[in-house]
């Protein structure tokens, strides 16, 4: 007989409700527990891929403990140690049959892994890093490497993903500036939402990370406090993950380590529930970062013990412990009514992704699985050649000729690293195990530039070439084992390993320089701006990146990406964000000038494009209405090119102190050489939009103005607008898109 919680036909909160009923405190319990198989303590954490990890791994429940009552989630199954992907999927699988086994309703365990950067597994394919996605402003292409991302994991048995990062960059001197995607919350929000799209239509459950504010900490100290007022936090920090838990579908979210104005995210009543639940209407699971809850006992101490910080992070809204069980245990009589709350949406989830269905087999794996396909290679590729971005290039220096002298130096110049993120599996994984080869080809600057100049001399000092290629930027890792990563901060943003002072012997060689960042944050370049001949900076490109960026060297890749963070002139003066209010930029009283040496959204091509001038519906219209701008863009150089049109809002006065511009609409326009299109932008009021002093989400009536422009800095056309009618309060329905078309 099929009991209701079994029958497909029935829906998915009928049958989890079902279940639920029939279930003991401790199989309700356990349905808010995982299990993290592999990850033993080390003494010192060197090898750790989560904070604490060597000191609470030894403190967590066995996997023997949990069976009897079942399993909510299996922790990284593929990304805790290297495993052929095959093998690793037989080695899933049987974990399954053994969790189902062990417990009287035969449930699996969801499995869930990193894949910020692609699948972190070993022989995965390796994407750019997320501030690279900002750099390509392409949703569409996003969507469709986040689809593809979200098949492979499909594939080899596992079901929830731990991305997109949806913190907005405050201060680039933060170590994970390279997981996020920008720092403007239109770019970071779109970008996010295209991948949230692609990974949820594959099948895959994501995961939105860090809510809220983790990017906001105190001179961008990772879990650092964050000091946010509740505009900044509604207007900045927050827009992306209400976008992409609505019109991305997003399943499920993951609180942030900080606290908030002395509130964790964890224990936050008022992100978890009244915002997330009631207001925004989310339906899926709300998992903890990896020790989070622990973290509300010995980190911020809020908690006296375990139980407490279980039931603090349980009457929040926190419904899954992750990595493995610590705190939520059924010792400490955790609250029925909270406890039932919790567990209906794990099963209800579980239900979605048919993991009650009677019927239900794992992957079994054992064939040969291939990660690393070639049209997963062709959309890294991709990525990589459309996130490339040139800086400079006033002498026209670039693209270099066909058989030049070229002489090449940086101490990243010939090193994987320079490639790769820190949740790449190389860097996260893959470093502990130096006897194992990367699992995928990775080729270095270096080995890419020899094969995009096949003619050209390589010589070894700069005073015997034509050019020399200056490689400047990062290595990345976790917890200090590198100079970009997870919880690898800076104190200033000047070059780390003194590669400065290699910038400044090349620029003394009187060779004309070319500097290559690679990178995983902007770094302050201004001391060689004006010596350099060009510059081109790419985020991490990924195992496709080296040809990218020797293509573009080329001319072979027209560059097409744009800045999604600023290029800061100098170390300090941090943080500097473009979405600042007038007193936030460059004036009196202060002589520290914070502008950027490149701007956000700058970046320059190899052909030239004329914006010819907009027209507009209408001027003036409602606090509810919209009005389309409408362009034409020519190619007028004489080579194919892609133009990036970005739409700025600029309001003159409002009851509160607001950005001098923020971006509200982009559009990539691809051209051949001579051609034109036209570009047309809906922008509604809701645009226009922003929390007051009362705490209330308004659009006012007044002037606003429009910027056409190529960057933040670099207008075009100025379109005024008057927006007329009462003050109009918005909620979670709101617009928060403007619809660009291309034709």
């Amino acid at each position: 007989m099929v009991e209701p919680w079994q029958d497909t036909t029935l829906p998915v909160h009928v049958r989890a409700a079902d279940l639920l009923a029939r279930m003991t405190t401790e199989e309700k319990t356990a349905q808010l527990s995982s299990a993290w198989i592999g990850a033993e303590p080390t003494d010192s954490g060197a090898s750790d891929v989560a904070p604490g990890q060597h000191t609470y791994a030894a403190r967590s429940a066995a996997l023997d403990a949990l069976l009897p009552h079942g399993l909510g989630h299996l922790t990284r199954p593929f990304g805790t140690v290297p495993v052929e992907p095959g093998e690793g999927a037989a080695r899933l699988a049987e974990l399954q049959r053994t969790v189902r086994a062990g417990n009287r309703f035969a449930l699996p365990a969801i499995a869930h892994e990193e894949c910020l950067t692609g699948f972190t597994a070993w022989q995965a394919t390796v994407f750019p890093t997320p501030l690279a996605w900002g750099a390509t402003y392409d949703p569409v292409l996003i969507t469709e490497m986040a689809q593809a991302i979200g098949r492979s994991l499909r594939a080899v048995g596992v079901h929830q993903g731990l991305a997109p990062v949806l913190d907005v960059v405050r201060d680039p001197r933060w170590g994970r500036t390279e997981e996020a995607i920008g720092e403007d919350p239109y770019l970071v929000g779109t970008i996010g939402t295209a991948y949230v799209r692609g990974l949820e239509a594959a099948g895959i459950v994501a995961t939105l990370k860090h809510f809220a504010g983790h990017s906001a900490s105190r001179a961008a100290r990772n879990h650092a406090p964050a000091s946010l007022g509740p505009r900044e936090l509604a207007d900045v920090f927050l827009p992306p993950f209400e976008m992409a838990v609505r019109d991305g579908g997003a399943r499920s979210v993951m609180p942030a380590y900080n606290d908030v104005d002395g509130l964790p995210a964890h224990a936050h009543a008022g992100l978890l529930t009244q915002l997330l639940r009631e207001q925004w209407e989310f339906t899926g699971t709300v998992v903890s970062d990896y020790y989070g809850i622990s973290l509300l006992e010995e980190a911020h101490r809020i908690a006296d013990g375990e139980g407490r910080a279980a039931r603090l992070a349980l009457a929040a809204g926190v419904d899954v412990e992750l990595p493995a069980a610590r705190c939520f245990h059924p010792a400490d009589a955790l609250p029925e009514e909270l406890l039932d709350r919790a567990a209906l949406r794990v099963l209800t989830q579980k239900c979605e992704l048919g993991l009650l269905d009677p019927d239900w087999e794992p992957v079994t794996g054992g064939e040969p699985v291939d990660l690393n396909p070639p049209h997963m290679r062709e959309l890294a590729r991709k990525v990589a050649e459309e996130s490339v971005v040139l800086l400079a290039n006033d002498s026209g220096a670039l693209p270099l000729g066909g058989g030049p002298r070229i002489a090449v130096v940086g101490l990243l110049a010939d090193e994987q690293a320079a490639m790769l993120g820190c949740y790449t599996f190389p860097r996260h994984v893959g470093v502990h195990h130096p006897e194992l080869p990367t699992g995928v080809e990775v080729p270095t600057f270096a080995e890419a530039l020899r094969v995009e100049f096949p003619a050209a001399v390589f010589v070894d000092e700069p005073a015997a070439a034509d050019v020399c290629l200056a490689v400047v930027g990062d290595r990345s890792g976790l917890f200090g084992r590198g100079s970009s990563g997870e919880g690898c901060d800076a104190e200033d943003l000047q070059l780390p390993y003194g590669q400065g002072d290699v910038l400044d012997k090349v620029m003394a060689s009187g060779v004309p320089v070319v500097i290559v960042v690679l990178s995983g944050r902007p770094y302050a370049l201004g001391r060689w701006a004006e010596r350099a001949v060009a510059v081109v900076q790419a985020f991490f490109p990924g195992q496709e990146g080296g040809g990218a960026v020797a293509g573009v060297l080329s001319g072979r890749v027209e560059p097409s990406g744009r800045l999604p963070v600023g290029v800061p002139r100098s170390p300090g003066g941090q943080p500097a964000p473009y979405l600042a209010p007038p007193l936030g930029r460059h004036g009196f009283p202060s002589v520290v000038d914070p502008t950027p040496l490149y701007p956000f959204g700058h970046g320059l091509s190899y052909t030239a494009f004329s914006w010819g001038p907009p027209l507009c519906d209408a001027t003036e219209f409602a606090t509810d209405g919209e009005t389309t701008l409408r362009l034409t863009v020519r190619n007028t150089g004489d080579r194919p090119g892609t133009e990036v049109v970005q739409l700025y809002l600029h309001d003159p006065v409002g009851t509160a102190a607001r950005p001098e511009v923020r971006l509200v609409g982009y559009a990539r326009v691809p051209l051949e050489a001579g051609a034109s299109a036209e570009v047309h932008a809906t922008f509604p009021a809701d645009l226009a939009a922003y929390t007051g002093a009362d705490g209330r989400r308004v659009v006012e009536p007044g002037a606003l103005e429009l910027r056409v422009a190529a960057s933040s800095a670099h207008v075009h056309h100025t379109v005024p607008l008057t927006l007329s009618g009462p003050v109009r309060e918005v909620g979670h329905g709101r617009r928060m898109w403007c619809e660009m078309r291309v034709k």
